[in-house]
């Protein structure tokens, strides 16, 4: 179980998510090929990326993913699994035991990247959770960490430097994709809260937020954030916006179908 500390004004709010991310499969579209020259495979792979070490940022202690050179796009991910209910993302960005700043070589080269989370490989089949577009030298944190109340079993880092596109002067040459730690904090789909031991409602039309546990939409004949409230009597269906037909008894309208429980008025006749 990790703990984050989230401080916000005089508050300090402790969250207690797992990083699902952990010794998960992970992959880079463009690795450094010459890892032979420099001590071998295990020094540069993606696996390192979520191996839960992250004590020594340099090249040298095989904690660290490292991307080639001279590429206009790079792309690293992790394979959750499953589909996931996501909390928070934090990344640990190559640094090379060195100060962090503007005076650090790879501070360029994180900044511009942003986040994913898809149910496939293919970024653009996802959702959007980071942009950086703001960032500068001396305001990106080699400790990135963002919230990210999103479903899905890929996460993916991307970073470009596209020929022909203008880019801040501070950005580097060509893209990478160098992290040292991608941690992932979530609960299994279905469940919500601090410990994830909450289930979503029964009733919810799919998942549910990771804090609140408010469902996103509800099943016919359910209503309310969690959609914990049936249909008012006289209503049905998606949302509760049917209205009932001529059931004999108005309050035997259930609230699902719309069908009359206990019969017609007289004049009507079928299930509504």
């Amino acid at each position: 179980m990790s703990t984050l500390y989230i401080i916000v004004g005089l508050g300090v709010y402790c969250l207690a998510y797992e990083n699902i991310a952990l010794n998960k499969p992970a992959f880079q579209h463009y690795p450094y090929p010459y890892a032979d020259k420099i001590g071998g495979e295990h020094l540069i792979q993606a696996g390192n990326a979520v191996d839960g070490l992250r004590s020594n940022l340099s090249v040298w202690a095989g904690q660290c993913v490292i991307s080639d050179i001279g590429k206009q796009n790079a792309t690293l991910w992790v394979n959750l699994g499953s589909i996931f209910s996501i909390h928070h993302i934090t990344i640990y960005y190559r640094t090379g035991n060195a100060p962090w700043g503007r005076n650090n070589g790879f501070t360029s080269r994180f900044l511009g990247f942003s986040l994913y989370v898809s149910n496939t490989t293919n970024k653009s089949d996802g959702t959007l959770c980071f942009e950086d577009t703001n960032f500068n030298f001396d305001t990106i944190p080699a400790v990135f960490n963002t919230t990210c109340f999103l479903h899905g079993q890929y996460v993916i880092y991307y970073n470009e430097r596209f020929a022909g596109k203008t880019y801040p002067a501070e950005y580097s040459e060509y893209a990478f994709n160098e992290l040292c730690e991608l941690e992932v904090f979530g609960c299994l789909r279905g469940y919500y809260g601090f410990t994830c031991n909450i289930p979503c409602s029964e009733h919810c039309l799919s998942d549910c937020h990771i804090e609140t546990g408010n469902c996103q939409g509800c099943k016919p004949g359910y209503g309310g954030d969690r959609c914990e409230l049936k249909c008012e009597i006289g209503k049905y269906g998606n949302q509760c916006q049917i209205e009932c037909g001529a059931c004999l008894d108005p309050n035997q309208c259930f609230h699902v179908n719309g069908s009359c429980l206990t019969g017609c008025s007289d004049g009507y006749n079928g299930s509504l």
